[in-house]
């Protein structure tokens, strides 16, 4: 009797302690905070699956690089995008889509799959063009998983992901109406 208390504590304690780092460690972690005319979303980071591409986020986001931009591209049931610089001027419109912040990040493809709310970066046709546009999951894409670098997901105002894709749009996908975007980052209380 008193080996299986020693055994089912010593588990126990041991599961715990496995525990308790992850959890500390998700919450001090910073986060992401996109915000629009139709409301704030929260972004939680997976650093420990993408690491520099929460690096390079959470650098261009602190230097406003993405402060002004628009959701430039918005398919209903499947993904809002943003983060071209281009999108800031209005005479480049027939440039949505095509800016970047003048480098590349390799990519970091995980096992996170592309469920709803996910955040995963934009790129080109090669793997390793990622540089600052970023999309947001509406819909549950797998035929996505693997082949886009996942970085973090919404965790607070899914919603307001759910307004911005049912925006009229032209033929390109874009918004009639412009939806800019400021993000900022919330360091974890020290």
């Amino acid at each position: 009797m008193m080996g299986n208390m020693l055994f089912w504590g010593l588990l126990f304690g041991y599961v715990y302690i496995s525990f308790v780092p992850v959890a500390m460690a998700d919450n001090a972690a910073p986060q992401a905070v996109i915000d629009t005319k139709f409301g704030n979303m929260e972004i939680r980071f997976f650093p420990e699956q993408a690491p520099k591409h929460v690096e390079n986020f959470i650098k261009l986001a602190k230097s406003g690089f993405y402060n002004g931009t628009i959701f430039h591209r918005v398919i209903p049931g499947f993904m809002i995008q943003g983060g071209d610089p281009n999108t800031k001027d209005t005479s480049k419109t027939a440039m949505y889509g095509m800016g970047g912040p003048g480098y590349t990040v390799k990519a970091e493809f995980n096992e996170r799959p592309h469920k709803r709310g996910v955040v995963s970066m934009a790129r080109s046709q090669d793997p390793d063009s990622a540089g600052s546009q970023f999309f947001i999951v509406v819909q549950d894409s797998p035929f996505l998983d693997r082949k886009y670098t996942v970085f973090g997901e919404v965790v607070n105002g899914i919603s307001v992901a759910d307004k911005i894709v049912s925006q009229q749009r032209d033929g390109r996908d874009n918004p009639l109406e412009r939806i800019e975007m400021t993000v900022r980052i919330v360091e974890p209380p020290k």
